[in-house]
């Protein structure tokens, strides 16, 4: 394999030089010679973009830190999907698009300096702004004509701030992504997007907690995934697998499947490991066992609603550790985010009629699962009354709820519509076959609400 060093290409590690330019060269030197190695040595080096290319390996030493200017213009607009949606969104920090054979190895950092990022989208909500703005907005609005009728997760569509992702791989083949750190994204931070074969392993993810939709992992309608031995600690969901959002995921029709998720740790994300909320082309045979997803929000999160579609099945999820979360289980098809009506027919109690934009989930089995400490509920699964949950098994687990935690039960997830309880019990409601086995509930007077 060819090797080459980003020094050998004018490539500067004082922090202040602007490696854009030494990478595209060297990648583009590895490109005309059929791939091989680019090595970035120690040292903080600042870039902006970065392409990868076929059958190359980018390999961060020990000590070598991207970092990444943080000027919206320098991330030019590309073809994508941005929450569960297809449209032009700026360019992620580092991209692979309709590539194969890609690694990303070492033990360096990327870091996308999102804390600038996530300043602009306060001071942008701070007065107010409800339309695109700026050049870079404006831009992007030129080139998604509807996207005043797309829908989102609330992470600024209206305005057409489609901040980047810190990585994505779209449309690629056998993709490699081990070993670095990953801190301080703009955006979600691992974004593989129509991606088949793909290894995601040992690798470390970092954003606060308070940073805006900030997940650590979105596997978006892909196959044959595994997620290994990685530890994420985020400002919204940790691990997470999606298949677009509504009449556009619908139209893509490619669903998630065939993901295995294993020895993984999540701290301080909205979810643990999280199913949606872009649901359209459903998302199939996953297995996730051995992970620590205390410290969580909510552990195993499941979300979606009318008008989100798909369908969810044949799901295992085993051996987890789930301690002081709001809500260790929480499978919730009123998923309100991205919705400001809360009286809107998505969140009637009332049945309403079945369409292809209608979610279904079935075949879900959770084993072996335990979590103390739990603040608002012991579990939360609610379906819809004319799609409830079907064939759902829990089996051999425990778990405690905190009772003098201030915490409602109404902060098991979020969603608009559903009567309120008062109880941290095991709520669950559109889930008549539901079979729970060996399942010990500690804590609330009532251990188990039927709805």
């Amino acid at each position: 394999m060819m090797e080459i060093n980003l020094k050998d290409f004018g490539g500067k590690c004082n922090g202040n030089f602007d490696n854009t330019n030494s990478f595209k060269k060297a990648f583009d030197n590895l490109a005309k010679n059929g791939g091989g190695k680019l090595v970035v040595d120690a040292g903080t080096w600042r870039t902006g973009p970065i392409d990868l290319v076929d059958n190359t390996t980018l390999e961060l030493k020990e000590g070598a830190e991207l970092s990444f200017v943080t000027d919206p213009n320098a991330y030019p607009p590309v073809f994508t999907r941005w929450e569960g949606v297809e449209c032009y969104a700026m360019h992620a920090l580092i991209r692979a698009d309709g590539c194969k054979n890609v690694t990303v190895t070492g033990k360096g950092t990327i870091n996308g300096n999102g804390n600038d990022w996530w300043g602009i989208l306060k001071a942008k909500k701070s007065v107010g702004q409800s339309k695109p703005m700026a050049s870079y907005e404006l831009a992007l609005a030129k080139l998604n004509p509807d996207y005043e009728n797309q829908p989102g997760g609330g992470g600024g569509r209206n305005i057409q701030f489609l901040r980047p992702c810190l990585v994505e791989f779209r449309n690629c083949q056998h993709v490699v992504f081990e070993g670095v750190q990953l801190k301080n994204s703009p955006f979600w931070t691992v974004h593989p997007l129509y991606t088949d074969d793909l290894i995601l392993r040992d690798l470390v993810i970092e954003n606060p907690y308070s940073a805006p939709n900030t997940d650590g992992i979105d596997v978006d309608s892909c196959t044959n995934v595994q997620i290994l031995n990685c530890s994420v600690s985020v400002g919204d969901d940790g691990i997470c697998l999606k298949s677009g959002s509504g009449a556009d995921g619908i139209r893509v029709n490619k669903p998630t499947a065939n993901v295995t998720i294993k020895d993984c740790k999540v701290r301080f994300a909205h979810g643990g490991i999280v199913f949606g909320s872009e649901t359209a082309a459903g998302i199939q045979h996953v297995l996730a066992e051995n992970c620590d997803l205390s410290g969580t929000d909510r552990g195993i999160r499941i979300k979606s609603r009318r008008g989100r579609g798909g369908d969810l099945y044949d799901i295992t999820l085993s051996n987890l550790l789930m301690d002081d979360t709001l809500c260790p289980i929480a499978m919730n098809m009123y998923y309100k985010c991205g919705i400001t009506d809360t009286k809107s027919p998505l969140f009637s109690l009332e049945k309403q009629p079945v369409t292809s934009e209608t979610p279904r989930i079935h075949d879900v089995k959770i084993i072996g699962c335990k979590g103390k400490n739990c603040k608002a509920s012991a579990g939360f699964i609610v379906g819809l009354p004319e799609m409830p949950i079907d064939n759902l098994e829990i089996r051999d687990c425990h778990f405690t709820t905190d009772e003098s935690s201030n915490c409602s039960p109404m902060e098991s997830d979020m969603f608009y519509g559903l009567p309120e309880v008062t109880v941290k019990s095991f709520r669950v409601r559109n889930a008549p076959d539901a079979k729970f086995e060996n399942v010990v509930i500690e804590g609330p007077k009532e251990t188990f609400i039927y709805e």
